[in-house]
């Protein structure tokens, strides 16, 4: 029996005004899967995601949860499904330690008081859970590397105990050996049997995690690729719309993959 997916999507469509921003999109992300979200700048990417979890609903069209029929108007909507969202801004608190902005806006307290040996045990046994590293989760946000910074934001994510996580460019500021911890995390999420809907321009990242890719191209779907078996230039003429530039007339073996 086929898994049934996490959320469906289907038809829908999010206008601005005189600007069409979503039309007709159609998208599945099932438990377990790394579906990467691509498309050039404007191609409605982040108001999908903000459609998603709430931020900005759709004007029209049908979203299910895992077979059945749902609305998400507002972020607790889709925090009750299930559905984080790690936005590239982090939205970190600079000044707050590692344990404080884990349970910012759901402190744990005890007898009227902050409970902070409570918050500090359940903040460390998650970071272990998930082979996550931090020196000193008592140090200010603002110290820690940009890497250090995107996974406590992740791990914040995670405390609700989502189904769907959706992450916003997380690689973008980070390094070589930053961007290669935040895949494995990532990687580690799957296997854990959430779903993962990675908004990247990077197709190294892609190609590292990834299951499926998912193209939008002025607010259309433009395309739903197999990592697997798609080649790079399939991806990128998706992407630009280009279908007879001369990257998509290179021609590419039955054999070929990503590079």
């Amino acid at each position: 029996m086929p898994v049934q997916p996490l959320l469906t999507l289907r038809g829908v469509s999010k206008r601005f005004a005189a600007v069409q921003a979503l039309m007709d999109v159609e998208l599945e992300i099932s438990g377990g899967e790394v579906v990467a979200l691509m498309g050039d700048n404007a191609a409605g990417k982040s108001t999908l995601v903000k459609v998603i979890s709430g931020v900005g609903p759709a004007d029209k069209g049908v979203m299910e949860w895992q077979g059945r029929a749902i609305q998400i108007r507002r972020p607790q909507d889709a925090h009750v499904l299930g559905i984080a969202t790690v936005y590239q801004d982090l939205a970190m608190c600079d000044n707050l330690d590692v344990v404080g902005n884990l349970f910012l806006g759901r402190e744990i307290h005890r007898l009227g008081v902050l409970d902070e040996v409570e918050m500090e045990r359940r903040t460390r046994e998650l970071l272990h859970t998930l082979s996550i590293r931090i020196p000193d989760v008592r140090v200010p946000v603002a110290s820690l590397s940009g890497g250090q910074r995107q996974v406590v934001a992740i791990t914040r994510s995670l405390l609700g105990e989502p189904r769907l996580l959706l992450l916003d460019e997380p690689t973008a500021s980070l390094g070589v050996e930053q961007t290669g911890q935040l895949l494995d995390l990532i990687e580690e999420l799957r296997d854990r049997g959430l779903g993962v809907l990675l908004i990247s321009h990077n197709m190294g990242d892609i190609k590292a995690v990834a299951d499926r890719v998912a193209v939008l191209r002025l607010g259309r779907n433009n395309g739903l690729f197999d990592v697997n078996t798609a080649s790079q230039e399939q991806i990128i003429s998706s992407i630009t719309g280009a279908a007879d530039n001369s990257v998509a007339q290179r021609t590419t073996h039955p054999e070929e993959t990503w590079p």
